[in-house]
């Protein structure tokens, strides 16, 4: 009980300035609750609406998330360049044109309310709200802010659209450069190395399997001339040492058969009988074979002259020395070919390696292409679904409502609460300075703060007079608070700034509207 006297007398004490906050903030919020102009209030509603085309049939190339999209949308609306253009078309504001552009885009942007609900399996809703003097206006701010966000909407989605088309344009177009370059490159390399390709190794194996075994009959048929002439010439010298005579080649024989024939016919025939002149032909035609073929062993053998004297003989082994020459050429031409043709084989291997490596650059080339195409037709479907604006889109579900009666300010509230606020913010003064100011006052205070038990405590006795000047004193306060504060507001209201522009700046300030 003791306690609550004295906490009553403390209270009592600190009165002057318990009324004075009291009475100040009481006195303002009235103030401002009676002078707040009525303000309407219009509202607006919309949803992200899913595509209308199934992305199993044809996906859109801009894909964000609801919640996503709606906060971009938000930020893209509430930029300082739009609210002060819709500001300025629209004379949102009063005295707008006495406030710097700072105060335009505040108030602006605190008379502008979005609340936006989007979940999991939730429709992505937005909610737009907005305070104007009057209802018409707001409507019309609304209005406004629809015209921008479906524009920015559809230039977002319709720019990415576009932008994902040309890059896949732009990497069409490098894909194909480089599948070119890759192709240019297997081809200049396969006219480079075209003996030498792996296609067609097989080919040549099989052709030096065929010249080797050429070579090899080559030799075998040297090998027999050689023997063969080798056999003549030993046959000629055992005929020569047996009997003498010089064996004839068969042109020599059918020479002298001709001529017996030729002197047979002539004795029954004249020599203008067609048989004679048929018999003379071809007798003129063996002596020249003969002639020829005696020439032609001279010449062959002019070096080493002669081998057996007799030129039946040296005519079959002149005739064998060419065929073995022939051969002999031929040898050396299958081996050159053969020699070629191991070198284009040893050489396949590491043609085969690097063949491989342009082919593998070229197939990812391809593949890169490929895809990168494939993309590029998705793309253009896409961007070709957004210019015909059947993927996801911006649906208006409430139209901005012009309002027929004020919502705001409520007045009743604004006064109730300034009234309950500065009660409290007077309590928290008188507690504040009571906690600040520690001197002892108590008998209590003493013992806590020396230790020590008093014999007695003796308060402090005014006079008559003390506690009359004490008392008037207080009243005199009291009295200069409840007229003074009122007279105050009233002359920074009527001299300074009338207070609902005070408080509507105020309210920008905190982006709180009441």
């Amino acid at each position: 009980m003791s306690d609550l006297r004295y906490y009553l007398s403390l209270f009592l004490r600190r009165l002057p300035a318990f009324l004075l906050v009291a009475a100040v903030i009481s006195a303002i919020s009235v103030v401002v609750a009676v002078t707040l102009p009525p303000a309407y209030e219009s509202q607006t509603r919309l949803f992200v609406e899913a595509s209308q085309i199934p992305d199993a049939l044809a996906p859109s190339t801009v894909s964000m998330p609801g919640q996503e999209r709606l906060q971009l949308i938000e930020q893209r609306l509430l930029t300082r360049p739009n609210l002060l253009d819709i500001a300025k078309r629209l004379n949102v504001l009063e005295n707008q044109s006495s406030m710097t552009p700072d105060e335009i885009y505040e108030a602006m942007n605190a008379r502008t309310k979005i609340r936006m609900q989007a979940g999991r399996n939730e429709v992505s809703l937005m909610t737009i709200s907005f305070e104007a003097r009057s209802g018409q206006l707001a409507a019309s701010v609304l209005n406004e802010y629809l015209r921008l966000i479906q524009e920015s909407d559809l230039s977002l989605r319709q720019g990415r659209a576009g932008k994902t088309l040309d890059f896949f344009e732009l990497e069409v177009d490098r894909l194909g450069k480089e599948m070119q370059n890759a192709s240019g490159k297997i081809l200049n390399f396969k006219n480079a190395n075209a003996d030498a390709l792996p296609d067609s190794l097989d080919f040549r194996q099989q052709q030096r399997a065929s010249l080797q075994e050429r070579l090899e009959d080559a030799e075998r048929e040297i090998f027999r001339l050689n023997s063969q002439r080798q056999q003549l010439i030993s046959l000629f010298n055992d005929t020569t040492n047996a009997s003498g005579v010089v064996p004839q080649t068969p042109t020599e024989q059918a020479l002298a058969k001709a001529r017996s024939e030729l002197e047979s016919a002539l004795l029954v025939y004249s020599e203008t009988n067609p048989r004679v002149k048929m018999l003379q032909k071809n007798v003129a035609k063996l002596e020249k074979d003969v002639e020829n073929a005696r020439a032609s062993v001279k010449t062959d053998d002019s070096s080493a002259g002669p081998e057996t004297g007799n030129p039946a003989l040296d005519l079959q082994l002149a005739e064998i020395d060419t065929r073995v020459k022939a051969l002999q050429e031929q040898k050396a031409s299958t081996e050159q070919k053969i020699a070629e043709l191991t070198t284009t084989i040893d050489r396949t291997p590491a043609n085969a390696i690097m063949l491989e490596d342009l082919m593998r650059d070229y197939e990812n080339a391809q593949a890169q292409y490929n895809a990168a195409v494939a993309r590029l037709a998705q793309a253009s479907t896409g961007e070709r679904i957004e210019v015909l604006s059947r993927g996801e889109r911006l649906t208006v579900i409430e139209q901005p409502s012009v309002p027929s009666t004020p919502t705001k300010p409520a007045r009743k509230k604004i006064a109730a609460a300034g009234s309950a606020a500065g009660i409290l913010l007077g309590f928290g003064l008188i507690a504040l300075i009571e906690l600040m100011n520690t001197a002892p006052r108590r008998p209590e205070d003493i013992i806590r703060k020396l230790e020590i038990w008093p014999m007695a405590a003796i308060p402090y006795t005014r006079t008559r007079r003390e506690i009359v000047l004490q008392r008037g004193r207080k009243l005199a306060a009291i009295l200069v608070i409840l007229v003074g504060v009122p007279v105050a507001v009233w002359a920074v209201h009527v001299y300074y700034l009338p207070l609902d522009l005070l408080a509507d700046k105020v309210m920008n300030k905190l982006g709180v509207r009441l």
